[in-house]
């Protein structure tokens, strides 16, 4: 069968989303299919631009293929016969970034009328696909509360598991993945500030924006914690990531309202590390249980600063904490060959 996999694309802008369609692509070929990733540019500011966008993915006109899978808007809105969606998540600034008044929509009347037309076209290709699958319980629900459509939960799986050994702490706390505000690594690093003084943290991915590294630079130097905190803000391999997250004595993951469960707290169970992460963070709780698998605070500096504080306190107890988050991540069996074979049923 070909099978092509349909994604966004932002030049320059890698992340979760990126990697999983690149993952899938391989995953496909090895269960003996001809596979491909086509990557629709997407650019969402301004706003005012979406509509012609979602037009061009619209206008596609495949041939040669015998499946579509698409994962993000506007790009599942690809016209195709035998299309099922792996719904990473819909445009959120339409809807539950919407309702809480984190949208980049403009006000008055075009704000609402770019926010029907989204919705409208969102209903018509869910209407029209195969099957709907949601990587979360927090995408389903939402798709369910806001467009009406139910659909089968089917979690991404880890990539490369095999680079995820675990090993024994080099006394740091590891942020990784993507730098920007939703992550909200600054987060962290206001929390440094209260901290015990043993407490390390190491911050490590690329930024979305030079501004989003100028932010944490200046809230190191602003708080005086620039001798306990790295901020390697850069694109790594594989190899060195893994080796940051390897090293520490807990990994941190805190988005606002994560779809998933995250690549970071994925791979972070997987090396049998302890998890932090804080109550408004959506799909990430799905591993990080407090005081089970790790810390659960609420997002501010100072109850963040408690749970960094208590990966040292009792490090046999963050230990055992890590040996749960791998237990709890096993528990769900997720692989490869079972969700290539849901995607294509």
């Amino acid at each position: 069968m070909k099978v092509l996999v349909v994604n966004n694309m932002a030049p320059f802008v890698s992340g979760g989303a990126e990697s999983m369609a690149a993952h899938l692509k391989t995953n496909l070929e090895i269960a003996g299919h001809e596979a491909e990733v086509l990557r629709i540019p997407f650019q969402w500011e301004p706003a005012t631009r979406i509509p012609s966008q979602m037009l061009m993915a619209r206008s596609f006109e495949l041939q040669n293929v015998d499946h579509v899978i698409a994962l993000k808007f506007p790009a599942y809105l690809i016209p195709h016969p035998r299309k099922s969606l792996w719904l990473v998540h819909q445009y959120r600034q339409a809807y539950d970034l919407y309702d809480a008044g984190h949208t980049n929509l403009p006000e008055g009347q075009m704000g609402i009328d770019l926010r029907i037309l989204i919705r409208n076209a969102d209903n018509e290709c869910f209407r029209g696909a195969r099957r709907i699958f949601a990587i979360s319980d927090v995408t389903q629900k939402r798709l369910k509360h806001y467009n009406g459509f139910s659909s089968e939960v089917l979690r991404a799986p880890i990539n490369d598991p095999e680079i995820f050994t675990g090993g024994p702490s080099k006394g740091y706390i590891f942020a990784g993945g993507r730098v920007n505000a939703a992550k909200r690594q600054h987060l962290l690093l206001e929390a440094m500030a209260n901290t015990s003084k043993e407490v390390r943290l190491v911050i490590a991915g690329p930024p979305d924006s030079a501004d989003d590294a100028a932010r944490l630079q200046e809230i190191a130097e602003r708080l005086g914690v620039q001798d306990r905190v790295r901020l390697d803000l850069r694109f790594m391999t594989r190899t060195e990531y893994a080796d940051y997250l390897n090293g520490a004595a807990a990994v941190a993951s805190l988005p606002f309202d994560e779809e998933s469960f995250s690549y970071v707290a994925m791979e972070a169970a997987t090396a049998k590390k302890a998890l932090i992460s804080t109550t408004d963070s959506g799909g990430v709780l799905g591993l990080a249980k407090n005081r089970t698998t790790g810390w659960v605070a609420e997002p501010h500096a100072d109850a963040l600063a408690e749970a960094m504080s208590a990966v040292y306190a009792d490090q046999k107890r963050t230990r055992e904490f890590g040996l749960a988050a791998k237990a709890r991540w096993l528990s769900h069996n997720i692989n490869w060959p079972t969700t290539v074979q849901a995607l294509l049923s």
